[in-house]
């Protein structure tokens, strides 16, 4: 069972920036400002990314301080990963059909000329 809703997963990850965010984060716990470095925004609208990513569970957001620290959460996208693991094999399995009908395919075989 999907603990994590998808559609705000997959909402989440829809923004370029949003999975910029998720790829620095991936190296490992930043602050709000350091996430906001290489983005030519002002630091409220990489707030409002993060709260996207918050409310999507793929981040969590802590104080320490006067500093925010942000860290990646797994989960939603292990639940992604697996909702479209059923396509990635529905996808392969008739990719892997096609391959071998084109390489038995009479019609291939015939001399061009």
């Amino acid at each position: 069972m999907v603990k994590y809703n998808l559609d705000r997963t997959f909402a989440a990850l829809a923004d370029p920036t949003r999975r910029a965010i998720l790829a620095r984060l991936s190296d490992g716990h930043a602050t709000v400002g350091e996430l906001a470095e290489p983005f030519d925004m002002s630091l409220p609208a990489v707030s409002k990314h993060l709260k996207v990513l918050q409310q999507a569970g793929l981040i969590e957001r802590r104080r320490d301080g006067r500093t925010q620290i942000c860290a990646v959460q797994a989960a939603p996208l292990q639940d992604a990963d697996a909702w479209l693991a059923h396509y990635r094999a529905f996808w392969e399995g008739n990719l892997d059909s096609l391959a071998r009908f084109l390489e038995t395919d009479p019609a291939k075989k015939k001399d061009p000329a």
